[in-house]
């Protein structure tokens, strides 16, 4: 493959193209806010009063962790795919199996946003166009049915029931396929079929490359972000905010119940819980270095890319859940509707003071913000693939590219794998939920990886001119938070899925037949030559390990600790 051009140039067919600044990589990474609306209720219904707190502690240490990455993205310009792309290649010197299980992993992590947001738009389409009546003991229809001779006997709530069921639309409970997989379910119901049409709609968007895509997801950003803004900051300055919302600040004594608890095992366990869980949304804003080779100047952009990308989800992460929490109360936040996601838009047009055609507004913005989501998992995770073919880790096929610079092999296995997925999001919460716990531990494991390649990249490639250093002490702080997370994912998981953790280590896993598919079957055991350009080595090169066995020991370290926190921490 040859070299990619840094002039700006369009490229020949087969390569992505340079033609976004860091401006573009924002509005593609603009998708990332909107993600804390996908879990803001599971992480209240987990941790209470605390729900918060979580959130600015996450979206704090994403911001830490963003600048190892920033880092080690400018040591490869000519590379797209994100961060793990980059780590994966500190870690090839001492093992190849390590290597692209950082790609892998970060790819696990991305590409369920393609089906569980498209779930959930699904739901809010499905709920505008055929919705669920909503009786109370109070209407009129509830004392006729009382009347009735036939309901002789009969209370209050058995009208509401027998209502709602007769006027319930059939396709809400129409379904072509359902069963059960494991621990999950199954269903190819109307909302299966909704997402899919959802996710062929962001298809096309991106198939345009980039540079389209970029300049589609600024105008849906602005349109988003601003409402979101708005919903933020608006019930605060008119005085909704309750302040005992807050308190008391402790965990919950159980889950999805409204009970304080106390600071025990028990409740900590929730609280790892919830930090596990916010990390897949909060250190999200990482996206924004998938598109190094598509930068006009690397050198400048992508260190621009990923930190605006993170004050802004600073923002966003800190005021928009401390206000749901302050306007909705613990019981508000454990709704049904809120902890599915399916609520979330009527509690957001509530908050300002709105009713019918500004409900309808904020649903559809809802479904905006949900799209915005899809495309910016669908535009990273297609790129995570596509370098991870280009570099030899992942089948070829992966690296193939359309004229407009859109990597479109990796963007139709991003969306099949998703087929299946949704249809699993698409059966209930308890499906939901367990796709998200799976996936967020494929992005701890990358996680780990890459914040530990940021100092051995210090080590072995220290000679490397870099566009932009970050701070030594930030460099320790990420291998340091490093750990903390996999203590998240070792105590957390479980409170998700009882087998989220050990599915989580399988689908990671999975990795190694399709590496070695790759490896020794189509390319005879040798990597491409032009992998290791961007850091002028030959694949000889590798034998050479100066950081000896610090990255083995901090292996093991990490698999300590997830095990440990495991055992400790428990429910």
């Amino acid at each position: 493959m040859t070299s990619i051009a840094t002039d700006g140039g369009a490229l020949r067919g087969g390569q992505l193209h340079r033609t976004i600044d860091w401006r573009g990589a924002f509005w593609v990474a603009s998708g990332v806010p909107a993600l804390v609306l996908f879990s803001i209720g599971g992480i209240a219904g987990t941790t209470g009063n605390l729900a918060f707190a979580i959130w600015i502690a996450s979206v704090v240490l994403g911001l830490i962790q963003s600048f190892t990455y920033a880092e080690i993205a400018g040591l490869f310009p000519s590379k797209s795919g994100g961060a793990s792309v980059y780590g994966a290649t500190a870690w090839l010197r001492y093992s190849k199996f390590i290597a692209p299980l950082s790609v892998w992993c970060n790819w696990l992590a991305w590409t369920p946003v393609l089906s569980l947001g498209c779930s959930i738009a699904a739901a809010y389409i499905l709920s505008a166009l055929a919705p669920i009546p909503g009786f109370s003991e109070a209407s009129p229809e509830v004392a006729a049915w009382l009347a009735d001779p036939a309901n002789a006997g009969k209370a209050a709530a058995d009208a509401v029931a027998s209502l709602t069921a007769a006027g319930t639309p059939a396709i809400r409970d129409w379904t072509l396929y359902s069963g059960s997989l494991g621990p999950v379910s199954f269903s190819l119901n109307a909302v299966f079929w909704i997402g899919v049409i959802l996710m062929l709609i962001v298809f096309s968007i991106q198939h345009r490359g980039i540079l389209g895509t970029a300049n589609v997801q600024k105008f849906i950003g602005l349109v988003v972000i601003i409402p979101m803004l708005i919903v933020g900051i608006v019930p605060i300055l008119t005085g909704q905010i309750n302040w005992d919302n807050y308190s008391p600040f402790v965990p919950l004594a159980e889950a999805y119940a409204p009970e304080p608890g106390e600071w025990n095992i028990a409740g900590w366990t929730l609280v790892f819980g919830g930090m596990f869980i916010a990390a897949w949304s909060a250190y999200a804003f990482e996206t924004s270095i998938c598109f190094t080779s598509e930068f006009k100047n690397p050198a400048r952009d992508t260190v621009r890319a990923i930190l605006y990308s993170g004050l802004l989800c600073l923002v966003l992460y800190s005021i928009v859940p401390f206000t749901f929490q302050g306007v909705l109360g613990l019981e508000g936040m454990l709704a049904g509707p809120i902890v599915d996601g399916s609520g979330v838009g009527h509690a957001m047009a509530e908050m300002v003071g709105g009713a019918g055609i500004v409900t309808s507004i904020m649903i559809m913005l809802m479904i905006l913000a949900l799209m915005l989501a899809i495309m910016t998992a669908m535009a990273g995770s297609s790129r995570t693939l596509y370098q991870g073919s280009v570099d030899g880790w992942l089948p070829k096929y992966l690296s193939h590219v359309n004229p407009h610079g859109a990597p479109t092999a990796a963007m139709w296995t991003d969306l099949v794998f998703n087929l299946g997925l949704l249809a699993i999001a698409a059966a209930d919460a308890t499906s939901y939920f367990f796709i998200l716990a799976v996936s967020n531990c494929g992005y701890i494991i990358f996680n780990f990886l890459n914040l530990n390649a940021g100092w051995i990249h210090r080590i072995d490639n220290g000679h490397i001119p870099r566009p932009w250093k970050a701070p030594t002490i930030f460099i320790a702080a990420g291998c340091i938070l490093s750990f903390v997370n996999a203590m998240f994912m070792g105590a957390g998981a479980k409170v998700w899925n009882p087998w989220a953790l050990w599915a989580g280590v399988i689908a990671a896993a999975l990795i190694i037949p399709v590496f070695c598919y790759r490896h020794y079957v189509q390319d005879g055991g040798k990597f491409p030559p032009h992998m290791l350009d961007d850091l002028g080595l030959k694949e000889t090169d590798l034998a050479v390990r100066k950081a000896g066995m610090l990255p083995y020991l901090t292996l093991v370290a990490g698999v300590v600790v997830v095990l440990v926190a495991n055992w400790i921490f428990v429910i």
